[in-house]
């Protein structure tokens, strides 16, 4: 990462500059706002660390011209002045964080080592979005949240190797087009994906399901058949709802993945199969491994990787993106929301998630008459959620203190975990918290 620092303060410059240097960054130094702007207008910049009160330009001035020229630039904002008033400024602007003077270089090196991650997963997530575009991929997943992109992410490093990957999430979130991508990205993405939905196998023809049979190995074998493992050989298996296997299938699953070989039902042949296994639960599997309803040896076989989709109600932001998505599959003379539904359908929960969103929106696309959706048109359990009524900033203040809350209970009130869980410093969170009226004792 290429970071310039930016400091009226030579000692400050060069004590900041050597720091960063022995980890390793790129480091450029600026004495002042203008010549800043000169090394930023020049260079490949990633990160800026901005001094906030120099002589010939405020860092406030330096990073809304740096952030007019590239938005995507980082920023850290450092004063000896830490007021509320300073903090709301520069965050306004677009800086990732405030840090005091003098500067703690861990805290300092932390911030940095986050935003860093933050730039890969916008990287990585940009170069799936952009694969699935140029190359006209049978799959798609809508969303710009930062939940999201995390998963993108995730499948951008998983897709390409050879290992067994579990995805893990509620009903409805969108677990097998997760893998669908995953066998696209991938290596096999010439060969077969077979999808096995592991809740519809009845018990006893789960082997036979995965493993196939010989002629004549019970009643109604009539003539030799292939199984799924054999099926997606040189490809991708999914296994979805992996919960739902019987314990005494388990160890014949464990033992295909482990030697990439099975038996038929009904031979006693070993049959190499070169399939990479992906699979899919709903379920907590590790309470179902202390409950003895599923191997523990087998979890460890799976989870390799695991990738968490996160449910519709944790990247709302995606909500709109979604809506637009469906109306424009479902409906041709081109429906739209209302600014109040939209505000309303944003609030939902959806304990269906994503499913759940779509079905709604192909059964207001049957029933809505005209051009526009209203909050009368939407299902009662949406319309009777408390209203979203007033200004953006309003409804955007109680979202932050409804996440902040949250976060705090999540993690006991320990406020570091807080915000570590949140993505911002345990700085910010405070100067948050002070914001939105919520004291460590409300509990």
């Amino acid at each position: 990462m290429h970071i310039l620092i930016v400091d009226d303060e030579q000692m400050q410059r060069d004590m900041l500059a050597g720091f960063l240097e022995k980890q390793g960054y790129t480091v450029t130094k600026a004495s002042g706002g203008r010549e800043a702007l000169e090394i930023f207008d020049r260079e490949p910049v990633q990160l800026v660390l901005i001094d906030h009160r120099m002589e010939d330009m405020n860092g406030d001035e330096v990073l809304g011209h740096m952030r007019q020229q590239s938005p995507l630039v980082r920023a850290i904002m450092i004063t000896a002045f830490g007021t509320v008033q300073t903090a709301v400024k520069v965050m306004q602007l677009g800086a990732d964080d405030v840090l005091e003077k003098p500067v703690e270089l861990s805290e300092l090196l932390n911030r940095i080592t986050q935003i860093e991650a933050d730039i890969s997963v916008a990287e990585e997530s940009g170069e799936v979005s952009e694969i699935i575009e140029n190359q006209q991929l049978p799959v798609s997943l809508i969303g710009s949240s930062q939940p999201m992109s995390e998963v993108l992410s995730l499948v951008y490093r998983v897709a390409p190797t050879k290992w067994n990957a579990l995805i893990t999430g509620e009903t409805g979130t969108g677990k097998e087009l997760v893998a669908q991508l995953i066998h696209f990205l991938s290596n096999n993405r010439a060969g077969p994906f077979v999808p096995v939905n592991c809740a519809a196998v009845p018990e006893n023809l789960f082997e036979s399901e995965l493993f196939g049979h010989e002629k004549g190995a019970f009643t109604d074998a009539s003539s030799r058949r292939r199984g799924r493992f054999e099926q997606a050989s040189g490809g991708t298996l999914f296994l979805d709802e992996i919960g739902e296997v019987p314990l005494a299938m388990q160890a014949k699953l464990l033992r295909a993945l482990q030697e990439k070989k099975i038996v038929r039902v009904g031979s006693e042949i070993d049959t190499s199969v070169n399939v990479r296994v992906v699979a899919a639960t709903n379920k907590d599997l590790k309470k179902l491994i202390a409950a003895d309803c599923f191997r523990e040896d087998l979890y460890y076989r799976l989870n390799v990787f695991e990738l968490k989709i996160p449910p519709l109600r944790e990247r709302r932001n995606d909500i709109a993106l979604l809506t637009e998505h469906f109306l424009e599959k479902y409906d041709k003379s081109r429906l739209k929301f209302t600014a109040e539904a939209m505000a309303q359908l944003v609030k939902y929960d959806f304990p269906g998630n994503v499913r759940e969103l779509e079905h709604l929106i192909q059964r207001l696309v049957t029933l809505v008459r005209g051009t526009m959706i209203r909050m009368a048109d939407l299902p009662q359990e949406i319309r009777e959620r408390e209203s979203s009524g007033g200004l953006l900033s309003e409804r955007l203040a109680r979202v932050e203190h409804a996440m902040l809350l949250s976060a705090l209970e999540d993690h006991d009130w320990i406020q570091t975990r807080a915000a570590e869980a949140l993505g911002i410093s345990e700085r910010v969170l405070r100067y948050k918290m002070s914001k939105s009226g919520i004291k460590a004792k409300d509990r």
